[in-house]
């Protein structure tokens, strides 16, 4: 609904409903002059997608706030308990990072969960998205819920949704639940109870420190080489950007054996407002400037980030003039490929039957490597409810689940983590800079030697922001657009194949995403972000050298963001 009746009729909702002692109250009261605001606040409610929640935190419907959470949270509880009491018995588990209002929400949806009649198995401090999702397998709930908004800016929260699987909701299962959410009555539909009365009569049970281990202890399982095949006095330095990675990730360099690190002061301790940073997302190279600085200081060969939960992660390293340079999500994932396939196939631990996954949007370089290892790798759409979500029909199809990883700094390197995991992705880069390192190579050296061997790709991965509901309808344009004047060829370069993502295709269902293959091995992608303001872009070319790919790669992307940019 997006006429100005039903925003306003909304917006005035909430004015009558809300205490007049209610911080909420007087946030909205103050904009009262302000029409587009009211509009933005009010001309949707947050959407419940396969994600779940994510939005501004505030007062409204189409912000995040404890209505907003509390509706999400019984609208989840009412979907449970359709399942029987077996379901309400096994419970759900509960996580958050350090975020504004994280706790509150945290224990808001676990009151709720509990008056309910479901069990509640909660954190009591920040843990990591991974963590949660490891969680959810090892206690055997039957769901979990994530309070976080991952990499978004500090006025961002949101709310994770996690079934049986240890994998984000499936689109069925999301749907089946936002049916429920859709039905709760905003201001009486929401049954709760004390928090500090819930935990007393064990409805809420908080966990211990032995879940943080049984969860370190299956990410270092992980490990490739061990011993004096590694270098391990390699010099490091690791930034949490203030989010929940610093105590985990710290404590699995120091059980590894890693003795020349650092964890990037201002960056080490939780804070909600990202001081140091305005957008905390690893990808950015503005996240390194203080790791660079200490980096330099200390002569570290390798610098480590995860985003504010520690499921993204990312890396600079330095090059062959001895400069830092930032690996985009594809470079870091060509590392782990090989060095993971290299160690095993060396080991003789590659099973008959290995598999990778990856998403549409990812590098196929990836998909050479595995091959070269006789290793398959499958594509699912973005996001790891899809990556991590192949991996029942893999098992029943016989294949032994490798690794999963897609562009956006997203790498799953365990079975038993169904989510993208920044501390075990961590701990294999850690742990191949050191192996490398033995034999006098840098992971600089590496990465050339991969594109020498298996091509030279080039990569990119531009977005534009398009904020407000002005901007999602003009993505919609853009996109409806793109569909409706397909290029014949671009940069001169013909189009040989179009895969438009809209009806599905093949065993891949139904996304937002166009995909264009060229005459010239080139291809690339244009997909709205499903959690983000913005449309994102993917560009990849092939040649026979790195600079040519990076050539080609360009007047590709050039053209085709002038197109796109061209659309009002």
């Amino acid at each position: 609904m997006t006429d100005q009746t039903s925003y306003q009729d909304r917006y005035q909702d909430w004015l009558k409903q809300l205490a007049d002692t209610d911080p909420l109250k007087e946030e909205l009261t103050s904009l009262c002059e302000d029409e587009e605001e009211i509009r933005d606040r009010f001309y949707q409610e947050l959407a419940f997608g396969t994600a779940g929640l994510r939005g501004k935190l505030g007062a409204g419907t189409n912000r995040m706030n404890r209505f907003t959470v509390g509706k999400a949270s019984q609208g989840i509880a009412d979907f449970i308990c359709t399942h029987g009491e077996d379901a309400k018995k096994k419970g759900i588990v509960i996580a958050r990072d350090p975020r504004h209002f994280s706790r509150e929400f945290s224990e808001l949806a676990a009151s709720i969960f509990a008056a309910n009649g479901i069990r509640v198995y909660l954190y009591p401090d920040i843990r990591t998205t991974a963590q949660l999702a490891f969680s959810i397998r090892y206690l055997g709930t039957v769901s979990g819920v994530m309070i976080t908004a991952s990499h978004n800016p500090k006025e961002y929260n949101g709310y994770k949704a996690y079934w049986d699987d240890g994998c984000q909701v499936s689109a069925e299962i999301a749907g089946a639940m936002s049916d429920h959410i859709g039905r709760v009555d905003l201001w009486n539909g929401v049954r709760t109870m004390d928090f500090d009365e819930a935990v007393k009569a064990g409805l809420i049970i908080l966990l211990g420190p032995e879940y943080d281990r049984a969860y370190l202890d299956r990410v270092e399982s992980l490990a490739i080489h061990d011993g004096d095949e590694l270098d391990l006095s390699i010099p490091l330095v690791y930034t949490p950007i203030n989010g929940c990675g610093a105590v985990p990730f710290a404590q699995m360099l120091e059980e590894r054996g890693f003795t020349d690190w650092m964890v990037v002061p201002e960056q080490r301790d939780p804070d909600p407002d990202f001081s140091t940073l305005s957008y905390p997302n690893p990808e950015d190279p503005a996240a390194f400037e203080l790791s660079e600085k200490y980096g330099r200081e200390r002569g570290a060969e390798l610098l480590l980030a995860t985003d504010p939960d520690a499921d993204r992660f990312a890396i600079e390293i330095l090059d062959a003039n001895g400069s830092y340079v930032p690996l985009n999500g594809n470079q870091t994932g060509y590392l782990l490929v090989h060095y993971i396939l290299d160690g095993l196939a060396k080991a003789g631990r590659l099973p008959a039957k290995g598999a990778m996954v990856k998403s549409i949007v990812t590098s196929t370089l990836s998909t050479i490597i595995a091959s070269s290892y006789g290793v398959e790798m499958f594509e699912t759409l973005t996001g790891f409810k899809n990556i991590c979500g192949k991996i029942p029909w893999l098992e029943e199809h016989g294949y032994t689940y490798l690794f999963g990883y897609e562009e956006s700094i997203g790498y799953s390197a365990c079975i038993d983590i169904r989510e993208k995991d920044g501390v075990s992705a961590g701990m294999l880069v850690a742990e191949a800079a050191a192996y490398y390192r033995k034999q006098g190579k840098t992971l600089w050296d590496v990465l050339q030697e991969i594109y020498a061997r298996y091509g030279f790709f080039a990569e990119d991965e531009p977005n534009i922001v398009l904020e407000g509901l002005d901007g999602l309808q003009r993505i919609g344009r853009m996109m409806q657009w793109f569909r409706e004047n397909v290029p014949s060829s671009v940069a001169g370069i013909p189009v040989d194949r179009v895969i438009d993502y809209i009806g599905g295709y093949e065993d891949i269902p139904p996304q937002n995403a166009i995909r264009l293959f060229l005459a010239n091995g080139s291809w690339f992608a244009i997909r709205p972000s499903g959690t983000e303001p913005k449309i994102k872009f993917y560009f990849y070319s092939n040649q026979d050298s790195r600079e040519k790919a990076l050539a080609v790669n360009k007047k590709i992307r050039d053209e085709i963001l002038d197109l796109i940019k061209a659309v009002d």
